[in-house]
C-alpha cells in the first residue's frame, strides 16, 4: 500500500492497459496540487472520502463510488485523514469511457477486480491471466451507474469564496442575503452570478454543497443530528428531507449502504 502521491511513480511511464494501485492517505498527503495524467483514472473509495476538484467542479467520493478523470484533465485531490483508496490507470482507448467526469457507482465485482489488479507485479501485468482479468474489468466498468455526486464550482472570486467558505463554515454562511451583504450587490444580481457560473439556483447549489459536506462528515464518524447541527439545521428532520430529496434515501439509510470493511 502506497501514499496518496504514488511515492513519486509516474503512471505515464508505462503503457499496460490497466494498473491499480492500493493508497493510504496518511496527514502530509491529504491534499495533492492540480495535475494530470496520460491515462485516464479511477478512484474508488475504500475507506473514507477524497474530495477531487475537476473542470471547475467539486466531486465527492464515498465508499462504494469512484471519481472517473479522463486523461489530460487537471485535477486536484483531498481526502480525508486515513482515507484507503484504490486509483485505476487506464491507457487511452484501453476501453470505453465517458469523455467527462462522472461519479461512478461500483459494483462489487468491479470493487474486487480492480483490488485484485492491485496486487499485481510489473512481472505479473504481463501474464495471461492478468490479461483476462482486464477484460473482464473492461467489460464491466463502462457499464457502473453515474451519480450526481458533483457541485459546479468556477473561477470566480466570489463563486470561489462562497464555495470554500461554505464547505468549512456550512453553519454561519447559508443564505443569499448573507453573501449578498458580504459582496455588497443586490440578492438579485447575486443570484444571476450563481446561475451563471454555475447552472445551479442558489438553493439547489447550496443544497448539492450541503450534501457532500453531510457525506464527509457522516463517513468521518459524525451522528445524523450532528451533521445536521454543523451545517446550521435547526430540525433534524429537516435535514433529513434535504438529504433524501438529493440522493434518495435517509442519511441514515445511505451512510449504512456504504460501511464495508476494507480487505
Amino acid at each position: 500500500m502506497i501514499g496518496l502521491g504514488l511515492d513519486g511513480y509516474d503512471p505515464d511511464s508505462q503503457h499496460d492497459a490497466a494498473v491499480a494501485f492500493r493508497v493510504r492517505v496518511v496527514e502530509d498527503e491529504q491534499h495533492i496540487p492540480p495535475h494530470q495524467h496520460r491515462k485516464g483514472q479511477l478512484i474508488l473509495a475504500l475507506r473514507g472520502a477524497i474530495t477531487c476538484e475537476v473542470e471547475n467542479a467539486m466531486w465527492m467520493v464515498p465508499p462504494h463510488y469512484a471519481v472517473w478523470i479522463p486523461g489530460q484533465i487537471p485535477h486536484s485531490n483531498k481526502a480525508t485523514p486515513g482515507a484507503q483508496l484504490c486509483f485505476l490507470f487506464i491507457e487511452p482507448g484501453a476501453v470505453l469511457m465517458p469523455d467527462r467526469c462522472c461519479t461512478l457507482k461500483i459494483s462489487p465485482l468491479v470493487r474486487e477486480l480492480i483490488l485484485t489488479l492491485a496486487t499485481k507485479t510489473p512481472a505479473q501485468l504481463q501474464l495471461a491471466a492478468t490479461s483476462r482479468l482486464v477484460d473482464v474489468l473492461f467489460d464491466e466498468v463502462p457499464q457502473q451507474p453515474q451519480e450526481q455526486l458533483q457541485l459546479p464550482v468556477s473561477s470566480h472570486p466570489k463563486i470561489r469564496m462562497m464555495s470554500e467558505t461554505m464547505a468549512t463554515e456550512p453553519a454561519e454562511w447559508q443564505t443569499l442575503a448573507q453573501w449578498a451583504s458580504h459582496f455588497a450587490m443586490s440578492e438579485r444580481n447575486l443570484a444571476r452570478l450563481v446561475v451563471k457560473e454555475t447552472g445551479l439556483s442558489f438553493r439547489r447549489w447550496r443544497h448539492q454543497l450541503q450534501l457532500i459536506v453531510a457525506l464527509q462528515l457522516m463517513i468521518g464518524g459524525k451522528s445524523v443530528q450532528q451533521a445536521a447541527q454543523a451545517l446550521g439545521y435547526d430540525s433534524t428532520t429537516a435535514f433529513i428531507t434535504m438529504f433524501k430529496k438529493g440522493l434518495g434515501q435517509t442519511p441514515a439509510r445511505y451512510v449504512a449502504s456504504l460501511s464495508t470493511t476494507s480487505r
